[in-house]
């Protein structure tokens, strides 16, 4: 592998990482719209209303 190719894969599993960090942490606040089926009244105002 050259340098290039290093970094680009360093980045990418830079950004996959903060990613699945946000998506925890919306979890764990309860934030996280998936888990209440877009019905935002059971998530703790999370979402907003479409």
């Amino acid at each position: 592998m050259n340098a290039a190719t290093i970094i680009v894969l360093t980045v990418i599993v830079a950004l996959a990482g903060l990613a699945i960090r946000s998506i925890v942490k919306n979890k764990k606040e309860g934030t996280a719209c998936s888990s209440c089926g877009g019905d935002c009244g059971c998530c703790h105002k999370g979402c907003s209303e479409k």
